[in-house]
């Protein structure tokens, strides 16, 4: 299974992209899906997951409020819209597809990794 995520970009600070992420096949249906970034220097941090119905989502604090998570299963697509974006938000954006079907924010729980979409915000 392939992930493939696109969307990233230039944009200033208090504007809005949203990040796509595309499945190869027909196996994301059934698992929970989540977007983490890693900024240059840092770990990777969770941003927001989605279950697999998309009836549930969870946000890290940092992008409460600001970012959607959002899913269709017919286009094996999930996207992140991100609004009020800040300097800090600066960095490459992965989605993944977790093991199971329920958010989770752990990493070690996702099993597909797509490769990455950067997203640079300028103050």
């Amino acid at each position: 299974v392939q992930l493939q995520a696109s969307g990233g970009g230039l944009v200033q600070a208090g504007g809005s992209l949203r990040l796509s992420c595309t499945a190869s096949r027909r196996t994301t249906s059934n698992n929970a899906m989540g977007w983490f970034r890693q900024a240059p220097g840092k770990e990777r941090e969770f941003v927001a997951t989605i279950s697999w119905r998309g009836e549930n989502t969870y946000y890290a604090e940092s992008v409460r409020g600001r970012f959607i998570i959002s899913r269709d299963n017919a286009k094996n697509t999930v996207w992140l819209q991100m609004n009020s974006l800040v300097p800090e938000d600066t960095a490459t954006y992965y989605c993944a597809a977790a093991l199971g079907s329920s958010t989770t924010s752990l990493a070690e729980r996702y099993r597909y990794w797509g490769q990455g979409t950067q997203v640079t915000v300028s103050s």
